[in-house]
């Protein structure tokens, strides 16, 4: 076990009382490992039909599984057709918890590296709009990376201080908050973060913690519903924050969370409906998760979504819900009815990018081929997921594909599910899988 500090372990056996040495055994065991299945690009029944790896189900989750250490899910091909997400097991509650339905407009606000955010847009099924926002461009870029590689396309990335996010004042039907934090909960699965604690302890973050909160609940429409959750044990930043939202906004209610075997409740008067999840407790790591709603008022009925089918290019013929196809420059993209006025914000990508006019000719975008069914593509290339071509592929390296009759730009799949674009002459496949999105 890590050594921890002297006042963190006085914090916790005030906490837990008669629990406390069962928590310090936690750290004597080994961590749980969990991935989630992403229903944009497969259902989990059909998932499990092929999963490769011996998976067990997570309680408080209807797609997400344990998976053994040893079997390394992130090596295989399906990993990079975007089929799952790697997730810790607790850290799938607080997108569960928030109640999506199809058309809602979501704030994901703090949303980096995009985990919750992926499973509110599975949720969404393409309807609607999701701004992943997180403060830090840096980690906006693997946000984007990964619900690009998950097939989102009716998502805004974008990087920005939600305290400045006036314009959206009362606009949001959900809201996510999964705050940055201590990070207490996740000391036996990082323990590079005791040296934080020691740093920083609990007081640097409530007070962002009360700003991001306070602004959300600005950005929440009426009879919204919001998830507030951290990955930490301090009252300071978990019930105390509930509480100074409650006081901040007397029509704020703390609604009931479906809860499984282990959940804990909050710990002062008004937080009885949040959880807390204790590694002594679950089969994952810390965390505590609360569900509010602004006002009794119902929100407004949406509307059925519609789909319809978009000719690309003579290649490609992809449904999406409706929408409009722009082009800013050489570069298109497909931006759903529900996109908002995005004008002098910070942002990376909104909705689904396309590819680019160059010399007359369209170019497809890795994006778009993860948004891809195989179907949706005239001319495909699709090798068994066992095939060592797969991996060579995804090392970006050069194939020899002279037993398939085909020429010309091929979308290359694995077991029919999209990995990227190649081009083929004369039997060689020239690589045009993207040097970031590279099998290590």
């Amino acid at each position: 076990m890590s050594r921890l500090p002297e006042q963190y372990l006085q914090n916790m056996k005030e906490l837990l009382k008669d629990d406390y040495d069962q928590y310090l055994d936690s750290f004597s065991k080994k961590r749980y490992y969990g991935l989630r299945v992403n229903t944009s690009r497969i259902s989990v029944e059909d998932f499990l039909k092929i999963a490769p790896f011996h998976l067990e189900p997570i309680s408080w989750t209807d797609d997400g599984f344990y998976y053994d250490e040893e079997e390394r899910p992130s090596r295989h091909p399906y990993f990079y057709a975007g089929l799952y997400y790697l997730q810790e097991p607790s850290a799938m509650l607080p997108a569960e918890a928030l109640p999506i339905n199809e058309g809602d407009i979501v704030l994901d606000a703090c949303a980096a590296p995009g985990g919750k955010s992926s499973k509110l847009a599975n949720r969404l099924k393409g309807s609607g709009f999701l701004v992943s926002n997180d403060i830090s461009v840096s980690r906006c870029q693997v946000l984007l990376k990964n619900l690009e590689t998950m097939g989102i396309v009716n998502a805004c990335v974008m990087a920005e201080d939600i305290t400045k996010l006036d314009r959206f004042e009362n606009f949001f039907d959900k809201i996510l908050i999964d705050a940055p934090c201590s990070g207490e909960g996740m000391f036996r699965k990082e323990p590079s973060l005791i040296r934080e604690w020691e740093e920083k302890g609990n007081t640097y973050y409530s007070d962002l913690q009360k700003k991001i909160i306070a602004s959300a609940i600005r950005l929440l429409k009426d009879g919204g519903k919001m998830v507030y959750s951290t990955c930490t044990f301090s009252p300071q930043e978990d019930e105390e924050i509930i509480e100074y939202a409650l006081n901040t906004c007397p029509d704020l209610k703390v609604l009931p969370i479906e809860t499984a075997e282990g959940f804990e409740p909050g710990i002062s008067d008004h937080t009885g409906n949040c959880v807390r999840l204790y590694p002594h407790k679950i089969r994952g790591e810390g965390h505590f998760v609360a569900l509010l709603q602004k006002k009794e008022e119902p929100l407004n009925k949406k509307k059925k979504t519609q789909y319809r089918s978009f000719s690309i290019s003579e290649d490609i013929s992809i449904t999406l819900p409706e929408g409009n196809i722009v082009q800013r420059g050489e570069k298109l993209y497909y931006e759903p009815i529900s996109t908002p006025d995005l004008k002098g914000l910070r942002v990376l990508r909104s909705g689904l990018f396309l590819g680019e006019e160059k010399h007359g000719r369209f170019e497809p975008s890795q994006s778009l081929s993860m948004a891809l069914k195989e179907k949706e593509y005239k001319n495909t290339l699709n090798l068994c997921s066992d095939d060592p071509r797969v991996l060579k592929y995804l090392k970006c390296e050069t194939l020899d594909v002279k037993d398939f009759n085909k020429e010309g730009t091929v979308l290359v799949c694995a077991d029919s599910y999209p990995l990227g674009f190649g081009k083929i002459k004369n039997g060689i496949l020239k690589n045009r899988y993207p040097a970031n999105y590279r099998y290590k």
